[in-house]
């Protein structure tokens, strides 16, 4: 606790990226909260600013790279590879140390990074062992939305079939690891209800998650946000028919879609839509190994391909071999599979 009385907090913004985390981040830090310095600059795909610490973000691409996982991981799998990442004991130590001093700053921080999700369970122990409450807000944008904004602005080429499911992989496994928050301690926010109505849905946030800055926020800071705030901000539009999903795919997508919504209405955080999400997690998991049950093929064909390449020592284009494999069939490619095509083409090349 500080000498004003206001006990620590961490407010970890989780969601998919394009989902309007950083709009969030963005409002709590200008009333008054605090991110962790430096931050990510601003550039064209977000010029307002990312408001997330470029250590976290340095971290957590550490921490996937040695995992084997994406940013933007489809696999239900995934998540056991960060949770033991997560659970060890030296990443603990890590995380709380750098957490501990800018709690001289200010009592209550922000914590935003696409990636976090991947990793809460580590960024919960260490905010509980700096004596702080780790608290929850999950970004909710249409599915169809932030697939169109990845692929616009991270000129993103595995497809709408990948990040549609990577969406429904990383909403789906982040309410099930803040659950335990529920109650409280987890809100979830619709990224158009922050752009219509900033003002009831920040201070929804506020009062759910006893954040004193938000709370009691000036005059000259909500000012500010009025300024940051830009309705434009939303600058892709479509729905999931635009997608031309497989047809379990879209039925999962647009079921789970609708139920996340309801955790974003007044106590709408009930055990019956817990019950319904878990239903469709264990789905999801189950089309995603049937997928890859059959897919193998494709996989077989894609490490032919890559050996095929460099055995005539053919030139890579600025993309990598991953230019000449199909972008369907590229998203199905396990990583370890990946790593060997390199390390293939690697070998091949110092030898010339």
């Amino acid at each position: 606790m500080n000498p004003d009385g206001v006990p620590r907090k961490v407010l970890f913004v989780a969601g998919a990226g394009r989902s309007g985390t950083s709009t969030m981040a963005g409002i709590s830090s200008l009333l008054g909260m605090h991110v962790p310095l430096p931050e990510v600059p601003a550039d064209a795909s977000n010029p307002r600013g990312f408001s997330e610490p470029q250590w976290v973000v340095d971290l957590h691409d550490r921490l996937l790279k040695e995992a084997g996982v994406q940013v933007s991981d489809s696999r239900p799998s995934a998540w056991f590879e960060t949770g033991r990442i997560s659970t060890r004991e030296p990443a603990r130590i890590r995380v709380t140390e750098w957490l501990e001093p800018h709690f001289d700053v200010h009592p209550e921080l922000v914590v935003k990074d696409p990636r976090l999700s991947w990793f809460l369970g580590l960024w919960r122990v260490a905010a509980i062992r700096t004596g702080a409450t780790p608290v929850f807000a999950t970004m909710l944008r249409p599915p169809a939305e932030v697939v169109g904004s990845k692929q616009k602005y991270y000129a993103n080429k595995l497809g709408a079939s990948h990040l549609a499911a990577s969406w429904l992989n990383m909403l789906l496994h982040t309410e099930r690891a803040t659950r335990e928050s529920a109650g409280g301690a987890r809100v979830f926010v619709r990224y158009d209800d922050l752009l219509t109505d900033w003002v009831k849905t920040t201070m929804h946030v506020g009062h759910t998650l006893d954040l004193q800055t938000i709370i009691h926020t000036r005059s000259d800071q909500i000012r500010e946000v009025h300024r940051f705030i830009d309705p434009t901000l939303r600058r892709v539009t479509q729905s999931l028919d635009d997608l031309g999903l497989p047809p379990r795919l879209h039925e999962l997508t647009a079921t789970t879609w609708e139920e996340l919504n309801k955790l974003a209405e007044p106590d709408g955080d009930t055990a019956e839509v817990h019950a319904t999400l878990d239903e469709l997690r264990d789905a999801y998991t189950d089309l995603y190994e049937e997928a890859e049950a059959i897919s193998k093929s494709s996989v077989v064909a894609a490490r032919i391909a890559g050996a095929q390449a460099a055995a005539a020592d053919v030139p890579a284009p600025s993309g990598g071999l991953a230019e000449k494999i199909p972008h369907d069939v590229r998203a199905k490619i396990p990583p370890s599979v990946r790593r060997g095509v390199r390390k293939a083409l690697g070998r091949e090349r110092s030898q010339g």
